[in-house]
């Protein structure tokens, strides 16, 4: 484990490999380093791969202040300029993927695997409208009469787990994100991009996926049946022979 400062935020990170290309590997939202760590271990042999813990994850610092999903990108590519990676492959999953997608739409990157990955919104129906106004209403009268305790327990019972398991600054800088559609970032990623989903996801439906592999010029998507958001770490040794294939004109060690 090493940190380095980005962005006034200590940020905690570990390098595996010293030879051939970079390949910086971004987690998900309530996750660290330690998912990705045996995608790590394995590339290390034929990439240098850097594993990052996101600002207010793992080890690295809390932002000062909310971040916007911009702000990580922003993140992100200061960490690539510091450590002077030119064309890195990134491998992102679910609130990783965001970043990924603004960096690799307006950054060289050689290639891209995303796997559950955020940053398409639902076309969300009326219901939904009602849901959120109809909660809004009624936080506002809570506030209106100074009913904090009643107002605790509507703020603890709407919204999705991520939202109540995060507090302070983070949860500001969820909603923020939440709330951003990457859609328009799509057409413009350059970089060869493999899809890699569970088609029982439920946090990013497997309609996203489709979404991103017609949308981005060039996106293959492999599917495994029966598995969730998690499914890139569930079937974790498949989910590295996917990479092998898709990543075996880029290793070091071509004849292994």
């Amino acid at each position: 484990m090493a940190t380095v400062t980005i962005k006034n935020i200590l940020t905690n990170y570990s390098k595996s490999g010293e030879n051939g290309k970079a390949v910086i590997l971004l987690h998900g939202w309530g996750q660290n380093i330690e998912m990705m760590k045996p995608i790590e271990d394995h590339l290390a042999s034929n990439f240098q791969v850097y594993n990052i813990d996101l600002p207010g994850f793992g080890e690295s610092a809390e932002p000062l202040e909310s971040w916007s999903v911009y702000d990580y990108a922003d993140f992100l590519k200061q960490f690539i300029n510091n450590f002077k990676l030119y064309n890195p492959i990134l491998i992102a999953h679910s609130f990783g993927a965001r970043l990924a997608i603004i960096y690799a739409a307006n950054n060289p990157v050689d290639k891209m695997i995303i796997t559950g990955g955020a940053g398409i919104l639902d076309e969300r129906g009326a219901d939904y409208y009602f849901k959120v106004y109809s909660y809004k209403l009624i936080k506002r009268g809570l506030d209106l009469f100074h009913l904090d305790k009643y107002k605790a327990a509507l703020q603890k019972n709407a919204g999705s787990s991520d939202y109540q398991n995060t507090t302070g600054v983070m949860r500001e800088t969820l909603v923020k994100i939440v709330n951003e559609d990457l859609s328009k970032y799509l057409e413009d990623i350059k970089a060869e991009v493999l899809l890699v989903w569970g088609d029982k996801d439920e946090a990013t439906p497997l309609w996203m996926a489709k979404k991103m592999e017609t949308s981005i010029p060039n996106a293959g998507l492999a599917i495994f049946e029966g598995d969730d958001h998690y499914a890139y770490y569930h079937q974790m040794p498949r989910f590295l022979r996917v990479i092998d294939i898709f990543l075996e004109k880029d290793r070091l060690n071509t004849n292994e």
